[in-house]
């Protein structure tokens, strides 16, 4: 059984990703306790996941010009909101998630 701190904070990470994009989980992994491993992983997952969503943001809005890039961004949109949520289910339920999409920069 796991604190109940570190699931809400599990939690937030996800959730706080589809609003404040990479900033949400940036924050709660430095201000989350080392020995608060739960809250940590997930944190660093959400973070990953909103950096590659950066990334993948900046190319659709390039790739705009040509058309394409306007579908890039609804399934960029729909990948964030439907993922994320998928996270906080699973911090909720304490067990790990890993984003299907993801590049691991922080490991």
């Amino acid at each position: 059984m796991l604190d109940n701190n570190q699931r809400v904070l599990a939690i937030l990470a996800h959730l706080l990703g589809l609003m404040t994009g990479f900033l949400g989980p940036l924050v709660l992994y430095l201000v989350a306790k080392p020995e608060d491993v739960f809250a940590r992983e997930h944190a660093k997952e959400a973070l990953n996941f909103q950096i590659t969503l950066v990334i993948g943001f900046i190319i659709s809005g390039i790739l705009v010009i040509v058309l394409v890039g306007i579908l890039g961004l609804i399934i960029l949109g729909l990948m964030d909101l439907i993922f994320s949520i998928m996270g906080a289910v699973a911090a909720s339920n304490e067990q790990p998630y890993k984003y299907p999409v993801n590049i691991r920069f922080i490991s």
